[in-house]
């Protein structure tokens, strides 16, 4: 903790642990100067308590406090206040961007004058490699050995400067690759609810809060940890020392009663909680779970739950701490005077809940009934498409004639597959992945799926061989209780062998299908399928050569490897023939909810945790073996690497920002629809060959299987640029019936990728506009969404309405975000893309306000209409003042040395 506050309300107290002593700020004191808090949602007690440490009367005010104090009034306020995270939490392709960023920020203060060790995070920084492991091999029982030698070979020159930069940066541990996915390291070791830090000869003890560059960062609410994902360039500002301004949320009470019936699983009442509060409408508010369920719901359920915020489109969904929260804290191997101090804590700041605890007071509330949750699963494009499992076939095969565009007459289309005595038709499903934290933090749906593979391989069934089947756990943790139950044996007979220890399919590493499938797919026209247990499946993202993505539980991803395609009602259909001749259904193979309980019981142990976690910053002999130059202050950047680049961003800065000013005379690079995701913007997955990014790489004598993927080349702004709008399945407006990163540049319409486009434009001189719909940026926190777009040359994004991330973001990196007002659209505004484009008033930015667009059509005429800024606060006006906030902390850095 960097420092603490005035105390202008003499809130300090003391409180007795163990016979140690912290200091807090307490929650009761400061309702006896700002009124009564008892019943503020517990989300909103972190806030208060952050405000109340850091109260210095400039950047963290009184009257702050007593905002959040006065939301109990109507349960929402139009106050911002400031908040600053306990730590961050990165992971690898997010980290190594953000890590090249420091390293371009120690380059740019010494340009200023100032010392290079200046640059530093002043909060801890946990990165975790968990995002570059690639499904290369599956279904082997070598699988593991070889993608992790893979992902070596490809990462190399990636890992050694993260320990560089493990060395050379103050507080910033890097937990190395094979260790676990970033959420669940983080739920079952990182975090510690309550925090503690020494300072001015105290030790404080505060909630434990992080923001996270990633969005499934929320996981972690389901342990009492307020946290969200935010932007790498966010996350960057935070680390160093730069707090982030916030508009007193919305929360929403979810009140969650009943248990969960006989066949239903954690997986279907998430699935089923992101349709309702998508429903709800939920983007930028806190949601808080509270009801009478909460009093058996495992802690599992409450971080799978969480992990979905960002598809049910909360900044977060929270539980407070609890008498669950506290024995997952044991068995999960934490210190125990750490647990009785966060006991201790939570119940001296009225954060605790109990069966005693009178219902918050919330903006506003639903309920759930859990014994009303049925098994499903959420696709085929986005993961709040919930469908219940026993209406899953029909509604694909009215998908697929519909939004996947098939005729109906070719709905039927079968092929041969090269070299094999099988044909795969539409629906029919290519990969079955047990992956992603979502579900794999979880032991309830994991044993679940052990047992229906122990089952269905004691009756004689197979995967059928068209699915590449594959299990990523999200800790080893996971592993050791998989080998206890002996469940391990029978996953491995279905061809779910453990393939590495990473997110994989859940983010696009899903690796190559075979050739002769992947040729089948392509000859044919063919809507292939994934099913996941991941909580993405945006088109585009798990394979370029599956269209139909569906999230499901690990034990319905077993179920449908062994049935093999989509077409066909599971709940009624024989999964296979067993060896004695008779057919075999899901209802033969689908455990009880009491034999699932009894082997998690008997197979989770508290010194799996403790002794995997114990060494768990080592790494195994290919970490080790990495060599680090030690006592460099600054990075000394390789030319010829195409994995990391020193960017452009600092080149030239000078203490003074440049004014700001109208965009005139613009061109319009894309108009796009509704829903374009950051993967849309910004792809994670494989690049394609006749790319420009591809191009970059041959011309570098790369060759086209040591590609890597985009994510994993994160740290080179080239190739990052030339993947900006590229996603394989992105439409842009401008060139109807044409998909991918395509436009036409104007004046004349030749179409071109969208990146020569740009840099044409650039020659030229010539700013840049984007248009689209609705939800734009949905998806990842992805800040390569923002970078890019502005290393392009987009000066600005006009759209219906912005996902909060990347509105975030954009602002961050210099880019004006705007919204239509008055119901207008791009439709209605006639945008066809050839149009030139101004936007007027820029120079007297205020926080919110309306600006001009001044719309120059090809025939001469000329439209005028309003468009809200979308830079939400007055810290937001300065970024954008100063050309991003890393450029603005950078200067105030320089000008403190």
């Amino acid at each position: 903790m960097k420092s603490i506050g005035h105390d202008s309300l003499g809130t300090k107290r003391t409180l007795s642990v163990d016979g140690r002593d912290y200091a807090y700020f307490s929650l009761e004191a400061a309702a006896a100067r700002i009124g009564d808090i008892s019943r503020l949602p517990v989300s909103l007690k972190v806030l208060l308590e952050n405000v109340l440490r850091f109260e210095d009367g400039t950047t963290y005010k009184v009257s702050d406090a007593e905002a959040i104090a006065g939301w109990l009034k109507d349960g929402r306020s139009t106050q911002e206040v400031p908040f600053r995270p306990a730590r961050i939490l990165m992971q690898d392709f997010t980290g190594v961007p953000g890590v090249v960023d420091l390293a371009a920020m120690r380059d740019g203060i010494t340009a200023l004058g100032g010392e290079p060790q200046k640059v530093n995070p002043l909060v801890p920084v946990d990165l975790v490699i968990d995002h570059s492991v690639m499904v290369d091999v599956s279904g082997r029982a070598d699988s593991l050995e070889r993608n992790v030698d893979i992902e070596f070979q490809r990462n190399g020159e990636r890992y050694g400067f993260l320990r560089w930069g493990q060395a050379a940066f103050d507080n910033f541990r890097v937990v190395p690759p094979g260790t676990g996915i970033c959420h669940q390291v983080n739920l079952e070791y990182l975090g510690q609810c309550v925090w503690t830090a020494e300072t001015a000869g105290s030790t404080y003890a505060y909630p434990d809060t992080l923001f996270g560059t990633d969005s499934h960062t929320t996981m972690v609410n389901g342990l009492g940890i307020l946290g969200w994902g935010v932007g790498g360039i966010e996350a960057e500002a935070a680390m160093l020392g730069q707090p982030i301004a916030m508009l007193i949320p919305d929360v929403i009470g979810f009140r969650l009663t009943g248990r969960l019936p006989e066949g239903a699983t954690a997986t279907d009442l998430v699935l089923t909680v992101t349709e309702m509060l998508r429903k709800k409408g939920v983007v930028g508010k806190f949601v808080e779970f509270f009801g009478p369920a909460l009093d058996d719901l495992p802690l599992a359920d409450r971080a799978t739950i969480g992990n979905m915020a960002p598809e049910y489109g909360a900044t977060c969904g929270f539980f407070p701490l609890d008498r669950v929260a506290i024995e997952y804290l044991r068995l999960s191997g934490r210190d125990e005077h750490r647990i009785r101090l966060v006991e201790a804590y939570a119940k001296a700041q009225g954060m605790w809940r109990d069966t005693a605890t009178p219902d918050p007071v919330f903006t506003d509330t639903l309920t759930l009934d859990l014994s009303t949750v049925v098994p499903s699963l959420a696709g085929p494009k986005r993961p709040q498409d919930r469908v219940a499992l026993s209406k899953a076939s029909d509604a694909f095969k009215a998908e697929l004639t519909k939004g996947l565009g098939v005729a109906a007459n070719d709905a039927g289309t079968r092929a041969r597959v090269a070299g094999t005595n099988y044909e795969i038709g539409h629906g029919d499903v290519v990969i079955a992945a047990i992956t992603s934290c979502t579900n794999t933090s979880n032991p309830g749906v994991l044993i679940a799926a052990g047992l229906v593979a122990r089952k269905a391989r004691a009756l004689g069934l197979t995967s059928k061989p068209w699915v590449k089947t594959s299990l990523a756990p999200g800790s080893q943790v996971v592993t050791d209780y998989l080998d206890k139950s002996g469940l391990s044996a029978d996953l491995d007979a279905l061809g779910f062998q453990t393939v590495g220890y990473g997110c994989t399919t859940c983010i696009g590493n899903s690796g190559p299908l075979d050739d002769a499938i992947a040729d089948a797919i392509e000859d044919n026209k063919l809507v292939a399928v994934s099913v996941l247990s991941g909580n993405r499946n945006f088109e585009g993202r798990v394979h370029p050569n599956v269209r139909a993505n569906y999230l499901a539980s690990p034990p319905l991803v077993v179920a449908y490897a062994l049935l093999g395609t989509m077409t066909q009602d599971i709940t009624t259909a024989p999964l296979g023939t067993g060896r004695d001749g008779n057919p075999v259904y899901l209802r033969d193979i689908w455990p009880t909810n009491k034999e699932i309980a009894e082997v998690v019981a008997s197979s989770v142990t508290r010194e799996q945790f403790v002794r995997r976690y114990g060494e768990v910053f080592k790494g195994d002999r290919h970490w080790q073996a990495i060599e680090v130059e030690a006592g460099s202050g600054t990075y000394r950047w390789n030319d010829g690497s195409t994995y990391v680049k020193n960017p452009p961003y600092f080149e030239g800065i000078t203490m003074e920002p440049k004014p700001i000013g109208d965009i005139t005379g613009a061109r319009i690079l894309a108009v796009l629809g509704d829903n374009i995701t950051t993967d849309h913007i910004s792809p994670a997955g494989s690049i394609k060959k006749s790319s420009p990014a591809g191009e970059y790489l041959l011309q570098r004598q790369i060759g086209q299987a040591d590609f890597n993927s985009y994510g994993a080349r994160r740290g080179n702004h080239e190739i990052m640029m030339r993947g900006t709008f590229a996603n394989i399945r992105i439409r842009n407006e401008m060139v109807p019936g044409v998909e991918g990163g395509m436009t036409a540049l104007q004046p004349g319409g030749a179409q071109m990728p969208i990146y020569d486009a740009a840099m044409a434009y650039q020659k030229a001189g010539t700013p840049l506009v984007i248009f689209a719909g609705r939800e734009y940026g949905m998806g990842s926190s992805r800040d390569w969404a923002a970078k890019g777009t502005m290393l392009l040359g987009v000066k600005a994004v006009i759209v219906e309405s912005f996902e909060r991330i990347h509105r975030s973001n954009l602002v961050g990196m210099g880019v004006l975000p705007l919204t239509f007002k008055d119901g207008m659209t791009r439709q209605s505004l006639g945008i066809t893309g050839a149009e030139t484009i101004d936007v007027v008033g820029i120079e007297a930015l205020t926080p919110g306000m309306d600006l001009t667009l001044v719309i120059h059509r090809p025939d001469g005429k000329t439209d005028t209409v309003p468009v809200k800024c979308r830079v939400d606060t007055a810290d937001e006006v300065n970024y954008y003042r100063h050309g991003g906030i890393l450029h603005y902390v950078l200067r105030g850095m320089a000008r403190a040395a």
